[in-house]
């Protein structure tokens, strides 16, 4: 059995009978950051949900933790502090390994594009990432997602912050995940295109995927405009609810 342990926003934990993987940690109080778009969207600082304390139990079993980049949506001060008192042992993107460490966190791998290693008795490989439509990509920097295998489970392909890309396409037509979780808050600032998947995208990724998607990234962060009930209804416009969960937070699925 596996089970997805949805916490906030893009973060989440995956657990199997052997292991507690901790996926991009951000884990600080409610409003402790600063609004990501004044203008676009109403100007509430970040995250803007708290923390569901029905997380807590899961996330002191944590053994592992996989980290897609430095955003503090998906690494905070309260994560990191989190790992280090924990001594929890990290899997990262090698552009991120080195200031990773200087933070004090416990890299035990860090992973190149499109090389797959092994990662607690299976496989995991780097999946490229692109975090935004045109210019806007290049400033918000590198990012990984990470195509997952594990021992007796399901394989899971984790998109991280992307577009759909060619990277994206062919994870999904050739490696054939079984489960997939996409980045799905439609992400923009005042200024320049989203740094997130349009909705016609997050469709073509649903489309795309052969088994079950969990739609992540939603209702946490003041500059993702997609909610959970848009979502949804366009989902079921497109006759393609039955396939993806939307989890709230605090919400576990099971696999």
């Amino acid at each position: 059995m596996l089970k997805i342990h949805h916490f906030r926003n893009a973060t989440f934990v995956i657990e199997t009978a052997k292991d507690v993987i901790l996926i991009d940690p951000m884990l600080g109080p409610k409003g402790i950051m600063p609004p990501f778009t004044l203008f676009r969207a109403k100007a509430r600082k970040n995250p803007t949900v708290s923390l569901p304390s029905s997380c807590n139990e899961i996330l002191q079993s944590v053994t592992h933790c996989v980290i897609t980049h430095r955003h503090p949506d998906h690494l905070d001060t309260a994560g990191i502090n989190f790992l280090i008192e924990k001594s929890i042992p990290v899997t990262c993107s090698y552009k991120d390994e080195k200031i990773l460490k200087k933070k004090g966190l416990q890299i035990v791998q860090s992973l190149s594009y499109k090389k797959r290693e092994s990662f607690l008795g299976g496989t995991i490989e780097g999946i490229p990432a692109k975090h935004g439509y045109g210019f806007v990509a290049k400033p918000m920097g590198n990012v990984m997602g990470f195509y997952i295998e594990l021992p007796n489970q399901q394989s899971i392909y984790i998109s991280s912050d992307t577009i759909y890309t060619s990277a994206v396409d062919e994870v999904l037509k050739t490696y054939k995940p079984q489960i997939t979780i996409v980045a799905a808050g439609s992400a923009q600032f005042d200024l320049f295109n989203p740094v997130l998947m349009r909705m016609d995208d997050i469709l073509t990724f649903v489309r795309n995927s052969p088994g079950k998607v969990i739609a992540n990234h939603l209702e946490a962060i003041n500059h993702c405009p997609t909610t959970r009930k848009g979502l949804r209804e366009t989902l079921e416009k497109h006759g393609l609810s039955e396939k993806v969960y939307i989890p709230v937070d605090g919400e576990v699925v099971t696999f």
